[in-house]
């Protein structure tokens, strides 16, 4: 046998600590959505908009908890499919798995047409040529290595929620009033104002999806037992806290009308607190599309190869490139089929469907927690089994409510 023969298979390369950890999350959570979603949520709830970013933070909370319980005892990638595996078997895991894969690549095809749409407003080039640039270029970043990646998206994130941070800065001066803070957080008891508040709150929930990618680098993370669940955490109290701070701003803002009826809602806020060009800020929503295109694409490749080791996929994506120790094969098929997706639908059906997907994903991870649960005799999950289907109730609700309410969002 020579020695090609006996070398063993290349493995992931464990590289992540839990700084660049939560800077990959709160890349991936803290995206387009916020730069898009911040007017419409003022608009169905008035005054009270940071309370439907609390109830979105609840929803995606409850479903983090159960995902942080779960990584402690499977710390492996392939997350969502690996958890359901163990709790509910290899049918559901097959649908959890592609579920999850089918969301980082539909929703990567919507911020894809997004960002071309945006960059137009700066240069005259063709939407396809754009699509086409943007997929291969962080095609090369994810194949190159996940150190590179998350490091890209790490510097991203950096761009993104300091541009937040700006904002918040400028709208600093609205909070000196805590009487007007307060009355934000007071609802009115009439069910018009409840009614807005819940609407706002499941469009803001898609503002939070991302925060679940993080489980899919378990292989890649140092001491990922203890990291991932941390970064978990980290992540969407983080992001909970810029957007509420952001909503009370918002609320505030003197020029509401501008807020809630622009296309760059941030853009138009940070034009009303600070009397000074939203190009900028603009700008820099064009830059969080980026950085959700990539972490989508890392993401949903690791989940293809996670689900391969299961035998819950093709062997064929368990292939690491030998040279740059990632998941060459599973990294390539993802941006092919997002390329696709971007040239053939509207961004509005691909948000749709990444709204759905998620939430169904939502509802079997929490199952499975029960499931788990039932299944061990002692410790955190036994004890915590009944979170889970609380978690599912609310996933499902939220589905439901979108599905005849006509609800629709997209991160």
């Amino acid at each position: 046998m020579t020695s090609k023969e006996t070398k063993p298979p290349a493995k992931l390369k464990r590289t992540l600590t839990l700084p660049l950890l939560v800077f990959y999350g709160v890349g991936v959570t803290v995206g387009a959505g916020i730069f898009a979603l911040i007017g419409e949520v003022l608009a169905l709830a008035g005054d009270q908009a940071p309370l439907s970013f609390l109830l979105a933070g609840m929803i995606a909370g409850v479903t983090g908890i159960s995902y942080a319980l779960l990584i402690r005892r499977y710390p492996v990638a392939g997350g969502e499919a690996v958890f359901v595996n163990r709790g509910l078997g290899s049918v559901f895991a097959r649908l959890a798995g592609f579920g999850v894969v089918a969301t980082g690549i539909i929703s990567s095809a919507a911020i894809a047409l997004a960002f071309a749409g945006y960059v137009q407003v700066f240069l005259a080039l063709p939407e396809t040529l754009l699509v086409f640039a943007i997929i291969l270029i962080l095609f090369g970043i994810a194949w190159f290595g996940v150190r590179e990646s998350v490091a890209f998206a790490a510097l991203v994130t950096l761009v993104e929620v300091g541009t937040l941070i700006v904002v918040i800065v400028f709208g600093l001066p609205l909070l000196s009033d805590y009487s007007a803070v307060g009355n934000t957080f007071v609802p009115s008891l009439n069910s018009a104002a409840l009614a807005g508040i819940v609407s706002g709150g499941v469009l803001a929930f898609f503002a939070f999806i991302g925060f679940e990618d993080i489980v899919n680098m378990s292989e890649e993370t140092q001491k990922a037992e203890r990291t991932v669940p941390l970064a978990v955490v980290w992540t969407l109290g983080i992001t909970l806290v810029i957007y509420v701070v952001l909503a009370v701003i918002a609320a505030l803002a003197a020029n509401r009308e501008a807020i809630t009826s622009s296309s760059a809602p941030l853009a138009a806020l940070f034009e009303s607190v600070s009397g000074l060009s939203g190009k900028s800020v603009a700008a820099m929503a064009t830059i969080a599309m980026v950085n959700g295109i990539l972490v989508q694409i890392v993401m949903a490749s690791r989940v293809l190869y996670g689900m391969a080791n299961e035998g819950l996929a093709p062997q064929w994506f368990a292939k690491v490139d030998d040279r740059r120790q990632t998941p060459a094969r599973a990294t390539l098929t993802v941006a092919l089929i997002v390329l696709g997706l971007a040239l053939f639908f509207p961004l509005v059906r691909l948000a749709e469907a990444t709204s759905l997907f998620t939430l169904s994903v939502f509802a079997l991870v929490n199952l499975a927690l029960f499931a788990v649960g039932g299944q061990i005799g002692e410790g955190a999950i036994h004890q915590f089994r009944w979170w889970g289907i609380l978690g599912a109730a609310m996933c499902l609700s939220i589905a439901g409510f979108q599905i005849f309410s006509g609800v629709s969002g997209g991160h």
